[in-house]
């Protein structure tokens, strides 16, 4: 009998998502989902890109160097975002401390991250993510990090780093 009350009162729909009638719950859950995800990213497992962004997912790196633009699915961010930066580092970067807020749909993450560059040289930035989500996946994400010092890594390190940089078309326009 306890049991049943206790599956009554429990928000969640039969699939296991949060009820869309409360938007606590949603909260906490889209919370939930993408904390867990960045505590397996800091332990050193791979996974977050796969797991967390939808294969449709828009991901914006917002502002206005050569690393900035508009990313229409997962595909095409992490062919011309994420692996020719990772092709500079001798590992990827890594989240040193993370926090994690949420509004029903919107997630936001604060965090630092570091790693060591191929030429030895040390990478450390925050950044700071504002994630839509829609059935646990994020489908729209605005990522603001500074672009100098992640930039900088790409220039260093020659054209091997920089293929796939957006072109200019795909750049968002400066406010």
């Amino acid at each position: 009998m306890l049991l049943l009350a206790l599956a009554l009162a429990l928000p969640l729909s039969a699939a296991g998502t949060p009820s869309e009638n409360n938007p606590a719950t949603v909260s906490e859950h889209n919370r939930r989902l993408v904390s867990d995800a960045f505590e397996r990213w800091s332990a050193g497992q791979d996974g977050f890109f796969t797991q967390v962004p939808d294969p449709e997912v828009v991901w914006t790196i917002a502002g206005s160097g050569p690393s900035a633009g508009r990313f229409e699915g997962r595909d095409a961010f992490e062919q011309r975002a994420v692996r020719p930066f990772i092709a500079c580092l001798s590992a990827p970067v890594r989240p040193v401390s993370h926090q994690v807020w949420a509004d029903g749909d919107h997630v936001i993450v604060h965090w630092h991250g570091q790693a060591t560059a191929v030429d030895g040289l040390p990478y450390r930035n925050d950044y700071a993510w504002i994630m839509r989500m829609q059935h646990g996946r994020a489908v729209d994400v605005v990522a603001f990090l500074d672009l100098v010092p992640y930039d900088a890594v790409l220039k260093r390190l020659g054209p091997d780093c920089t293929r796939g940089l957006p072109e200019p078309a795909d750049r968002p326009r400066r406010l």
